[in-house]
């Protein structure tokens, strides 16, 4: 199981994790941040193989993987 977090004060909405993650388990939240963001979350945790896509592709760095 892993855990995939979002922070908010980096994540610009971009959705490039959305499209790039092979289990589509990103998706727009429909928050907005502190800058006017729509942010990123993973909408589906259970069905996360740790592959780290989403982490790599951001280009802000907003998204981190943890194995629980």
């Amino acid at each position: 199981m892993f855990i995939v977090k979002v922070n908010p004060d980096y994540c610009k909405g971009c959705g490039l994790c959305i499209d790039l993650c092979p289990k589509h388990i990103m998706a727009m939240t429909g928050k907005i941040n502190d800058k006017g963001m729509d942010l990123a979350e993973c909408a589906k945790p259970e069905d996360c193989i740790g592959c780290k896509s989403c982490a790599m592709t951001c280009p802000d760095a907003a998204i981190t993987i943890e194995k629980q």
